[in-house]
């Protein structure tokens, strides 16, 4: 939709304030513990792991940090007891949004969030109450700067992607959930080829920098809900708030906001 955003797509628009940063990398640290918890403590070895890094450092996370969390993970630095949960509802404005959370309490994380949706005009409700509303895809983004549109289109399409399309500075391409790295493995090894110098093979050398911006399932909207302007502010503060919570992961939502709107309130 044109001169529209998804939220996932704010996120990244938006300024993060250093005050927000550390919140940032505790829950980049949950995530990384939870990989290396349930796949080992080897990147190469953990696809899960191998995200929750790379989505880290380009964050930038310092390299320290990555590795503590990849200890505790693994039970070297102590026990985990994270869960990981989904939770599902309605919001202001009628919008749908599901949340993935990673908690160590979840009579306690389920309290809170009940307590903030509510007093903000949401309700939570049962499993598959709107996760009917979205699919599960893998999702790419690399740089426009990396390789012109046609040539991405015609490697992805090879590759087995199933839809490519440009949001700002970054090609976005979709993958089935059970595509996503196979995809993304062929996707590299060709831009690998035709661009030699821009990243060795994951291994090589820790601190080279991914092709990809972003690599991870999301739940992606199968209709579109555009905001009303009289609801559009009490909308951007639930997100926001819901998204600010400890232990909330991810925000998926059907809602899509005016870019006017973004930019107005990251100003």
């Amino acid at each position: 939709m044109a001169g529209h955003s998804h939220w996932s797509s704010i996120k990244h628009k938006k300024a993060v304030a250093d005050a927000r940063r550390g919140k940032l990398f505790s829950k980049l640290a949950k995530n990384i513990m939870v990989a290396a918890r349930t796949g080992g403590g080897n990147p190469a070895d953990n696809l899960r792991l191998r995200y929750a890094i790379e989505k880290a450092r380009a964050e930038f996370m310092p390299k320290d940090s990555i590795e503590r969390a990849i200890k505790k993970g693994t039970g070297e630095t102590g026990d985990l007891d994270l869960v990981e949960l989904t939770y599902e509802g309605i919001g202001p404005g009628g919008i749908s949004f599901i949340l993935e959370v990673l908690t160590d309490n979840r009579n306690r994380t389920g309290g809170e969030l009940r307590s903030l949706i509510e007093k903000r005009g949401g309700t939570l409700g049962k499993s598959g109450s709107v996760s009917w509303k979205f699919d599960r895809k893998g999702v790419l983004e690399v740089s426009t700067e990396t390789i012109g549109e046609d040539a991405l289109f015609e490697i992805a399409t090879e590759a087995g992607a199933e839809d490519l399309s440009i949001e700002d500075d970054r090609y976005r391409i979709l993958t089935g959930p059970e595509d996503l790295e196979s995809v993304r493995s062929r996707i590299e090894e060709e831009l690998e080829r035709r661009l030699p110098k821009k990243k060795k093979a994951w291994g090589e050398d820790d601190d080279d920098e991914s092709l990809f911006l972003k690599q991870e399932l999301q739940w992606i909207s199968k209709d579109d809900l555009p905001v009303p302007a009289d609801k559009l502010e009490s909308v951007l503060e639930f997100m926001e708030l819901v998204e600010d919570h400890d232990d909330v992961q991810a925000v998926w939502s059907d809602v899509v906001i005016p870019d006017e709107a973004v930019r107005d309130t990251s100003g």
